[in-house]
């Protein structure tokens, strides 16, 4: 008896097999490039793979995401937003579990949260604009990386341009328009990549034709990128690298490699043993014109110990460190820079506050004092307005609040006039250019990132600083608990390490450079600010022109 026609003995595979349904192996393929990418993007960064990070992938890395949104359809792109920004963020801050395992939680979910939100606003301009989608793309993009900056969570890790801060010529154009230029130039090219991935897929016969074929029709992106590279690289490798004609400030670094805050008296003590040995080292072989401590390096509040003595036996053992502590420093006869917690009385009632701060002791005495302006939020700030359920839960998880400071301090010492950011102070450009502004010639950061208990964490930290330097054409010098401790030239150029994780000094010679002001020096975020403006109106006008069609019954 024959088959019937289409029966499997005929040859005919049945249904399931023969025609599988296309949409699985889609979203198989989408999502494999969706991790492909994150990756990438971490890998961007200094990690376990690379301490210093593998920067040339930075022009790739976005690649695959980007070709994605250009051919998912709009059903999936929420949840692949929410994937990619987890998943990105999980594998690129994974040592956030060391502050606390809810943190590697927390912080992938909020950017689960932007990026469910950020993809499609990527595929809306991308479908009504197609013709100059790269640059379209590239403009939103770098417009949420600086929103991501701002306000209460404002939280720099992540933008892009921060990976190219080894390559010379195009960070010093940073001195342009801050790290916003660098990501607008390295984010384009992934569009322009993502969009021309778009034409050779699938790679069937007749790919490169179509390849060149878009090449010839929408030349304006790669052309820009072109320019755009060209242009800040050129201008980068024009900017002046040797700065030996500058004068010299001669500082002692030091880097104390224990935890002040863990242990009560006993770390208290040991930390102060490890400073006061350190800096005795460099007073005695090495002749500084100022030494300088990390944040919080002493934790018992000096001033507050000082005026306010209490009768507790907690507060005499720590008056008893700081009593040790000020009759060290009456002997000094070179100014010491010291990052600690300022208590104060607040008003009539007599309420104590605590401020994470900066004091300069000059001949024994506070010279002046630096009081944090941007916080950390949820482990140093979290606002009245705030769920007070969650500041419940971080009090229970012993997290310590600071109040906010309220002015732009440019300390003076030996005729060098210098400003402090504390811990990720540093990560924000505005702030950095105020000190500028303000009258300092040299960026001091204080921080402490030992708790991360991760070198590539330090190095991320690192890299953003770095920027700052090249930003304003400035010298900064970072004094960390356990690494990063650093000397970087106005040109962006490190010049001096410490070893990280260990305890020691690091001696050197920064320039204190005075020149112009930068464009970024002057103008601030204005690069950030415009593309901003931009991504809205197009945003806007591509949201209207899609409810316009649908209203008129187009598909």
């Amino acid at each position: 008896m024959t088959p019937p026609a289409g029966h499997p003995g005929r040859g005919a595979a049945p249904a399931a097999i023969a025609d599988p349904d296309p949409r699985r192996s889609h979203v198989a393929v989408e999502v494999a490039a969706l991790a492909l990418s994150a990756a990438l993007f971490a890998l961007s960064f200094p990690s376990v793979v690379s301490t210093w990070g593998l920067y040339p992938l930075a022009f790739v890395a976005l690649a695959p995401l980007f070709w994605v949104i250009g051919r998912a359809p709009w059903s999936r792109i929420v949840v692949y937003g929410a994937l990619y920004g987890f998943g990105s963020y999980a594998l690129f801050n994974y040592w956030l579990a060391a502050f606390h395992p809810l943190a590697l939680l927390f912080v992938p979910a909020i950017y689960l949260g932007y990026l469910a939100l950020l993809f499609p606003a990527l595929k809306l301009v991308t479908d009504r604009f197609p013709r100059y989608a790269p640059l379209w793309q590239a403009v939103v993009w770098v417009a949420y990386e600086y929103l991501k900056t701002q306000g209460f969570l404002g939280y720099p890790y992540g933008a892009i341009g921060y990976t190219q801060y080894l390559f010379g010529p195009l960070l010093r154009s940073a001195a342009l328009a801050g790290v916003w230029g660098v990501s607008l130039i390295v984010v384009l090219a992934n569009a322009c990549l993502g969009h021309l991935a778009g034409a050779l897929a699938p790679p069937r016969r007749g790919a490169w034709r179509r390849a060149v074929e878009l090449a010839r029709k929408r030349p304006l992106a790669p052309a820009i990128w072109a320019l755009l590279f060209a242009g800040s690289v050129v201008y980068g490798a024009s900017l002046p690298v040797d700065y030996g004609d500058a004068p010299r400030w001669r500082v002692a670094l030091i880097q104390q490699n224990t935890d002040p805050w863990r242990g009560g008296y006993v770390a208290y003590e040991r930390s102060l043993e490890v400073l006061l040995r350190q800096s005795l080292r460099a007073l005695a072989e090495d002749d500084p014109d100022a030494v300088i401590w990390s944040e919080t390096s002493f934790v018992p509040g000096i001033d507050w110990h000082t005026r306010y003595r209490q009768r507790d036996q907690e507060s005499v053992r720590k008056y008893e460190l700081v009593r040790r502590l000020r009759a060290f420093l009456d002997q000094q006869s070179v100014p010491f820079l010291v990052g600690n917690d300022d208590g104060q009385k607040r008003g009539g009632d007599g309420e104590r506050i605590d401020y994470n701060a900066t004091l300069l002791f000059e001949d024994g005495e506070i010279a002046q004092t630096y009081r944090k302006l941007h916080l950390v939020p949820f482990s140093e700030h979290f606002p009245d307005w705030g769920p007070r359920f969650i500041r419940d839960l971080l009090v229970r998880f012993d997290t310590h609040f600071w109040e906010r400071g309220t002015e732009l301090t440019v300390f003076d010492a030996g005729g060098v006039r210098f400003s402090t950011p504390i811990c990720f102070e540093d990560s924000f450009g505005y702030l950095n250019r105020d000190f500028i502004n303000a009258g300092a010639q040299v960026i001091v950061n204080m921080t402490n990132d030992g708790w991360s208990k991760s070198v590539p964490a330090q190095m991320q930290h690192m890299a953003m600083a770095v920027f700052r330097a090249a930003e304003n054409r400035r010298s900064v010098v970072r004094a960390a608990n356990s690494g990063m401790t650093v000397i970087i030239e106005p040109s962006g150029r490190i010049t001096e390490m410490l070893e990280p994780f260990a305890e020691g000094r690091l001696i050197g010679d920064v320039p204190v450079f005075d020149g112009a002001a930068t464009l970024y020096t002057r103008a601030g975020d204005w690069l950030g600010a415009a593309l901003t403006a931009a991504a809205v109106l197009l945003i806007a006008a591509a949201g209207g022109g899609r409810l316009l069609r649908r209203s008129r019954g187009e598909r």
